[in-house]
């Protein structure tokens, strides 16, 4: 493939070179020719030594609001290439689409979520992402979903934010569709950290107040997310504490380890006040005292929210009420830690796979 891209690389360099030789040997030839004529006017006297000055830099100025004017519309054309995508994205129209008359989300929840037959497909492939997924996520449950890398987890939870609709099935919340709820009002009720979270060069209590920007960003509740977080910790060995700017986008930022970032990122999902909390590789750049602290106290942490843990680390997942293993887009076994090692299925094998290296 890089050598693909190489040799079209090279192939349009050779014919660029070969048009502007060209024409910058058309336009000297020209140059001459038009030189040439005056030269040749002068010397027979119809043109005084004055003229030939005169036309000498008339032309050459002509010359240079010439060479002016085609780099303008050089220049307007890439550009227009640019805003042409940008009005292209103005123009799209969002496929999720708001309720004419959202209904509330129950709060408290009472029976929970539950996903009925639910299948995704991506608009750029054909390929099934989820199919016919069955599964119920109690109040105050922990549920954790293990698989496979590109086994559907991480698109399994984007359809429950409702960053997609189920192309078959539904998702419901205490029997209501999600459809049938106020979109942000729905993502509101849901924590989520992904893998990709975002590191802002902002001030670490900025970086936390992120995760709900609807409390001041002067609350305790801060510092109370990032205790519970671990976050705390880290914070307070930094030069300004949390005003210490994160980063360094700036020339007094302070750089974090992956792993601290990740307790910031971990904050910030503990700062809202949702009835769901998802957290995708919650720990996996931790080290391992600091993964062990966090879920040992983890139903204390979650503080009676429905929880979802996607993990590859299957030690963290082992004090989950329920673990789906999903592969290739299925839900294949379900069952607590203990019963899916007697099935001695996929999670079985996957949990063996990693124990054999710490006997």
């Amino acid at each position: 493939m890089r050598w693909q891209l190489y040799k079209e690389t090279l192939a349009i360099a050779r014919k660029r070179a070969i048009a502007t030789l060209g024409a910058q040997a058309l336009a000297s030839i020209l140059i001459f020719l038009v030189y040439g004529f005056i030269i040749y006017q002068t010397i027979q006297g119809i043109l005084r030594i004055g003229d030939l000055v005169l036309y000498y830099q008339a032309f050459q100025r002509g010359q240079d609001a010439l060479k002016g004017l085609l780099g303008s519309i050089s220049g307007l054309y890439e550009d227009n290439l640019f805003l042409s995508n940008l009005y292209e994205f103005l123009e799209l129209k969002p496929k999720i689409v708001q309720p004419a008359n959202p209904q509330l989300i129950p709060q408290p929840m009472q029976t929970g979520i539950e996903f009925k037959n639910v299948g995704f497909q991506y608009t750029t492939t054909t390929r099934q992402a989820l199919k016919n997924i069955n599964l119920k996520i109690k109040p105050g449950e922990v549920v954790a979903l293990v698989g496979e890398n590109g086994s559907g987890k991480t698109t399994l939870i984007k359809l429950l934010c409702r960053l997609y609709d189920p192309t078959s099935g539904s998702i419901t919340i205490d029997g209501k569709d999600i459809r049938s709820f106020d979109i942000a009002n729905l993502r509101r009720q849901i924590s989520v950290i992904f893998q990709d979270y975002v590191k802002y060069n902002f001030t670490a209590n900025e970086n936390i107040w992120l995760g709900n920007i609807e409390l001041s960003p002067t609350e305790e509740n801060i510092t109370a997310a990032a205790r519970r977080s671990g976050a705390d910790q880290v914070i307070n060995t930094l030069p300004q504490g949390y005003d210490t700017i994160l980063g360094k986008l700036f020339e007094d930022g302070e750089e974090l380890s992956i792993g601290q970032w990740q307790k910031v990122a971990l904050a910030r999902a503990f700062l809202r006040k949702s009835q769901v909390i998802v957290l995708d590789e919650p720990t996996s750049a931790m080290d391992p005292l600091a993964e062990d602290e966090v879920f040992q106290k983890f139903r204390e942490l979650i503080k009676g929210q429905a929880a979802i843990l996607i993990s590859h680390r299957l030690s963290t997942v082992k004090m989950a009420d329920c673990i789906y293993a999903i592969a290739n887009g299925s839900i294949v076994e379900s069952g607590t830690h203990s019963e899916l090692i007697k099935l001695g299925g996929v999670y079985a094998n996957l949990f063996e796979t990693q124990a054999q290296y710490y006997r």
